[in-house]
């Protein structure tokens, strides 16, 4: 991962986090990890490698749940089917890893049981 250091740091942020629920599998593909439990509940990647040219977060969490969630702090909120919204989360640093985003966390896991 030469040149991205800060998205490392910040995935090895959201993992740790990910490290207390039960479970969880890892899915390292091309273009993406996936945390699973039955059903992918998170997906980080970096967005830099499909958006040239145009500034972006060193990491995006992709969280699914079955209705929006109405915080602010989302970056785009897209209805994939019914009752199934992903949510996107730009991070930045590894405080934008808080209390909120592990809350998320948990709840996508219980919702992929």
């Amino acid at each position: 991962m030469e040149g991205r250091e800060i998205s490392r740091r910040l995935f090895e942020a959201v993992a740790l986090e990910v490290a207390s629920l039960d479970g969880v599998t890892v899915r390292v593909s091309k273009s993406q990890v996936a945390l699973r439990r039955r059903r992918n509940f998170a997906l980080v990647w970096i967005p830099g490698q499909y958006l040239k040219g145009r500034s972006t977060a060193p990491l995006v969490l992709t969280l699914s749940f079955p209705q929006r969630d109405p915080s602010p702090r989302w970056k785009e909120i897209t209805e994939i089917g019914p009752g199934r919204f992903t949510h996107h989360l730009e991070l930045y640093g590894e405080g934008d890893v808080d209390a909120e985003v592990c809350r998320w966390l948990q709840v996508a896991w219980e919702q992929a049981a």
